[in-house]
């Protein structure tokens, strides 16, 4: 069995579309009919997340820490005691591709590290996506960890002690430990995920605080970029 980690904090705006998506990943044919598990861990929700995710059919767990670290780490917990033998890890601002768990098992790794793709940039300017393009390694071996595609082993996972209970870089903490355990890691960009620009982060010191340090930095230096540069 596969499991499938989604954590969420008041997410009903952008829950639907991403289960949507890990359910067509999960129906995959590579897979083999293998079954995909896909948990939502809620923290503290006070929206209608819960019942968007029981319309898909997804198991809920429920928690009250605003600690996405947390989440994560009672989702994997539940999920090894089912006897996943993989965890696929996202979030529930961001799309996966159809072939999302297929091709982190592909690469028969103790862990694999994908990129993500932000294509609606919302209200963010130019500058911002260009500084962002100029730092973003969108390539193969390249060395960005985000808890939006990340996949683990089970074994391995057990094996450093699994996501720490930490308010951000949780993801970080855990590819670290399974790095110095020796495990072998696939940092690939053939496995790439569509997240959201969102400055409102659930996360403190997450995705959305990065791009919003991003932002205040091209003011302050006064930056100015003349054309468009799009991400691919």
């Amino acid at each position: 069995m596969i499991g499938v980690i989604v954590p969420a904090h008041n997410e009903e705006a952008l829950l639907a579309d991403c289960l949507r998506s890990v359910q067509a990943a999960g129906r995959h044919a590579d897979l083999l009919g293998e079954t995909v598990c896909v948990v939502v861990v809620l923290d503290t929700c006070e929206d209608r997340s819960a019942a968007i995710a029981n319309s898909f059919g997804a198991d809920i767990l429920e928690v009250q820490e605003r600690n996405v670290g947390h989440a994560r780490r009672v989702g994997a917990e539940w999920l090894l005691a089912k006897g996943a033998r993989w965890l696929a890890i996202t979030d529930a601002d961001t799309l996966v591709p159809e072939d999302w768990i297929s091709c982190q098992l592909s690469f028969k790794a103790d862990a694999v590290c994908g990129t993500v793709r932000i294509d609606c940039w919302e209200d963010l300017p130019d500058t911002v996506r260009y500084r962002y393009a100029q730092e973003y390694q969108q390539r193969e071996e390249h060395r960005h960890i985000h808890g939006a595609n990340l996949g683990v082993c089970s074994q391995a996972y057990q094996r450093v002690g699994g996501f720490l209970s930490l308010v951000a870089h949780e993801d970080v903490a855990l590819v670290r430990a399974l790095e110095q355990a020796g495990a072998r890691i696939a940092w690939t960009a053939l496995n790439t995920v569509s997240t959201s620009a969102r400055l409102t982060a659930r996360a403190r010191g997450g995705f959305g605080d990065y791009l919003k340090a991003l932002a205040a930095e091209t003011v302050a230096a006064g930056v100015q970029v003349a054309t468009s540069r799009p991400l691919r």
